[in-house]
């Protein structure tokens, strides 16, 4: 399983990426160990969702980082109202 996440980080940027065990990468986030993140945290993570291959998360990945804030808003709503990250 792979995973296309999105983080919220401390100047209200968005990173949006894949990985095949989200714990780690979130983990690997919040030590600086990312360069777009290292010095944005805290981070949040706002959204999420498993797919079955990389190249099924690569294509949302893609797609995600092709819209607008408030599209991805508009995603990042609907996932919190429906799970809960708290």
């Amino acid at each position: 399983m792979f995973y296309t996440y999105i983080i919220l980080c401390n100047d209200d940027s968005f990173y949006t990426g894949i990985t095949y065990d989200i714990r780690k990468r979130l983990a690997e986030h919040s030590s600086g160990s990312v360069p777009f993140t290292k010095n944005k945290a805290p981070l949040k993570l706002v959204f999420f969702k498993e797919l079955n291959t990389r190249e099924e998360a690569a294509r949302l990945e893609k797609e995600i980082k092709g819209w607008r804030r408030e599209k991805k808003m508009n995603l990042i709503e609907k996932f919190a109202s429906n799970n809960s990250l708290h």
